[in-house]
């Protein structure tokens, strides 16, 4: 079997790597280069609380992987089980965090609840006016700017052909198979995987399958370096948006940041994210609340990048409505870095096998054809 997958990022090299290792002949096709797009503007964040509950089974198969990449990649790319601590600031907050707490238990995931005074206790300095936080420690975080190459070189070691600055420029379904026209040639399989993320959007119109995806960017950002204190990565319960800040410290000490800033909307025709300065000083309040000690710390870098958003907040994932042979993963709405592994194995499953025992049927692509 030949298999194409059309994009480089986190997704599209996981789904080469786990094919190949299922004994496909892939082709990869970047437009611009591996780990380029948003899988290097993301947070790097590998959390499961808080997740659409019929995430959460590919979120455990995606979780188990990370802790096994330095086995299957043969690189260290900075996976740490740091844990995951999520701050409440109000009433309204506790009550959405121990509602979801309880209806997560059955799909297996376990949330820990935390008192004010163990907050302080254990995590001192983090949220010193929090009444009370959420803890999973067994989630943690990864480096954006890693998982894609390594992904990469080690499906190059299996054999799959990686071909980068390679602009689609047509994409047709024949009896006998896909055929992707690009400025690098033509390439022929007998399955094309769209892993294109927010231009996953073009690849599934040009097989009659419309979906109601906008693109975005989200701000993100980055201290200077401050000696190492916050293991956790941390975010906060809230129904206000402005105050949905998240952050985690890398082991140089730079504090890494996000969220508490609207997203800026996004031309797939240029691709062009660009971070907003106007918004930056309500973020840093927003991240102040969380660890008052950074009021005093040096921002030295905002970036942005293009992600793919649906009105449901959930991806597109699984087999094409309208042509056999054409699989999707794509759409995660800013929330696909901590999936990306348990994405990319349970599409080689898919293509391989006919079946997955994840649940898909809430990433169907027709369901808004159905609704």
């Amino acid at each position: 079997m030949d298999a194409i997958v059309l994009g480089g990022g986190l997704m599209g090299t996981a789904t080469a790597f786990f094919l190949a290792r299922r004994g496909v002949r892939v082709t990869l096709i970047e437009k611009n280069r591996v780990g380029s797009g948003a899988t290097i503007a993301s947070f790097g964040n590998i959390r499961r609380s808080g997740r659409h509950l019929t995430q959460l089974p590919l979120a455990h198969r995606s979780r188990h992987l990370w802790g096994e990449m330095q086995s299957l990649l043969g690189r260290d790319v900075e996976f740490r089980a740091t844990g995951h601590l999520r701050l409440i600031f109000d009433e309204d907050g506790l009550a959405d965090m121990r509602a979801y707490a309880e209806a997560a238990l059955p799909w297996g995931l376990a949330i820990e609840e935390i008192g004010p005074n163990e907050v302080r206790a254990r995590f001192p300095g983090l949220g010193p006016d929090a009444i009370a936080a959420s803890f999973s420690p067994e989630d943690g975080s990864g480096n954006p700017r890693l998982i894609a190459p390594a992904f990469a070189e080690a499906a190059s070691r299996l054999g799959v052909r990686i071909v980068e600055e390679a602009a689609v420029t047509r994409l047709t379904r024949s009896a006998t198979g896909f055929r992707v026209e690009s400025s690098k040639g033509v390439f022929e399989a007998d399955v094309l995987v769209n892993a294109a993320g927010a231009w996953g959007v073009r690849v599934a119109e040009a097989f009659d399958e419309a979906v109601p995806l906008k693109a975005f960017g989200p701000q993100m950002g980055v201290t200077e370096p401050l000696p190492h204190r916050i293991l956790p990565v941390v975010g906060v319960w809230t129904r206000d948006h402005s105050q949905g800040a998240y952050l985690r410290q890398v082991e140089r000490g730079n504090v890494v940041f996000g969220g508490a800033a609207e997203r800026v909307p996004v031309d797939l025709d240029t691709g062009f994210a660009q971070a907003d300065p106007d918004r930056l000083p309500a973020q840093l309040r927003a991240l102040i609340r969380l660890v008052p000690a950074l009021a005093q710390v040096s921002v030295i870098r905002t970036w942005s990048g293009t992600e793919g958003y649906l009105p449901d907040m959930l991806p597109v994932m699984g087999p094409s409505a309208t042509t056999a042979g054409l699989f999707h993963a794509f759409g995660f709405s800013g929330s696909g870095f901590q999936m990306g592994p348990g994405v990319g194995e349970t599409i080689a499953e898919l293509v391989t096998t006919g079946r997955t025992d994840i649940p898909l049927a809430d990433f169907r692509i027709d369901r808004f054809a159905r609704n």
